[in-house]
């Protein structure tokens, strides 16, 4: 189990006997990543680039069920893994380092894992990504019709294509959050999105947003788009998030955090993440979102995706440390005083340092700083 979360349970109160033992389910892909960061530039054509740091992590679903798990909540992920090394480094690092459920989950033998580079430079990522499609059906695992019954599931919206087992879990009761990629067909139509009707959430970004709802403003954007669902949430990466309630009409602005951004990789998922928990745990509007993109900040300090999402030690720290510094914005700190009922007293040492993520080492080189 990971060592970022010292024992906080967001939804201890909320809890009783006949919740189900899952509180949030995802399906989707799980990648190895392989991150460069510290260059100054992109490659360029004929030339070789050395980059002054990397990484390797389970990314891609990966990604948002790490960020889950290190919040305290017990998280369930069907996918597939390969049968090669990369497929066992990541089963291990998600189901032994993280206790995520992998029970419908599956190796598959004579796949090999997809794998995804990711090269970081001037605060975006430009990646590369090779994978086969899974070997389907896979006979009671990855995909399954009917997901286990969970409090929340997390889906990936896809234009054009329909996800059963979205439907079958919001019939089971849980609450459905969703994001959506680029849409490639260039209609972006979002009656084109079968699972959008099964939402209490929907989750793009600020241009995914705009392109939907026809609109050149994201927080109106946001405004349409609840209309569609009971709670739009639209992400505008340096200035913050912006949400607004459907059923009540309320909105809720806060800015993003300044920090030093490392690598990118999986912010939107570790966002996603804080947004559910926060939701879980039946916490306000606004400080959700700040929640979440206090999440989605301390997570793009470090490599990864995954392996960056923090925990509630690493929030402690966080929260520690800016308190003790003098010239804070009293608003801004007051922003976050929710915290206080939910971290330890004392938190470690802010930054925190986290071990390589890496592939191979031998015992002894675990616990290693990674590098800067």
């Amino acid at each position: 189990m990971s060592t970022d979360n010292p024992g906080i349970d967001p939804l201890l109160g909320l809890r009783v006997p006949e919740d189900p033992a899952c509180d949030v389910f995802l399906t989707g892909t799980v990648f190895l990543d392989i991150i460069f960061t510290g260059l100054d530039s992109a490659p360029v054509r004929g030339t070789e680039s050395w980059a002054r740091g990397m990484g390797s992590s389970p990314g891609g679903v990966a990604n948002m069920a790490t960020a889950l798990a290190r919040l305290g909540l017990h998280t369930s992920l069907a996918a597939a893994f390969g049968d090669d090394h990369y497929g066992e480094y990541c089963w291990d690092a998600l189901e032994q380092g993280e206790g995520i459920d992998l029970s419908l989950s599956r190796r598959i033998p004579g796949w090999h894992s997809p794998v995804t580079v990711s090269m970081a430079y001037e605060g975006e990522r430009t990646m590369v990504s090779h994978g086969h499609e899974a070997p389907v059906p896979l006979p009671g695992c990855a995909f399954p019709a009917r997901p286990p019954r969970a409090r929340a599931a997390v889906a990936s919206l896809t234009p054009g294509r329909s996800e059963p087992w979205v439907a079958a879990a919001a019939r089971d009761g849980a609450l459905i959050f969703a994001d959506v990629g680029w849409d490639e067909t260039g209609r972006w139509d979002l009656d084109a999105l079968p699972g959008l009707g099964h939402c209490l959430a929907f989750l793009p970004n600020a241009e995914e947003a705009m392109r939907y709802t026809r609109t050149d403003c994201p927080r109106a954007a946001a405004h349409a788009l609840a209309e569609r669902v009971p709670l739009a949430v639209v992400t505008l990466g340096a200035e913050g998030a912006y949400a607004v309630d459907g059923a009540t009409g309320a909105a809720a602005s806060v800015p993003a955090i300044a920090v030093e951004a490392l690598d990118p990789t999986g912010a939107g998922d570790v966002f996603v993440a804080g947004f559910v928990t926060g939701t879980l745990a039946d916490w306000p509007l606004a400080d959700r979102i700040a929640f979440a993109g206090l999440t989605a900040a301390l997570s793009v300090q470090e490599f990864g995706g995954s392996l960056s999402a923090p925990g509630w030690t690493e929030i402690a720290g966080w929260w520690q440390q800016v308190r003790g510094c003098a010239g804070q914005d009293p608003a801004a700190l007051e922003r976050y005083a929710f915290l206080d009922d939910l971290l330890p007293a004392a938190g470690r040492d802010w930054p925190l340092r986290r071990a390589v993520p890496t592939i191979g080492f031998g015992r002894g080189g675990e616990g290693l700083p990674a590098p800067r």
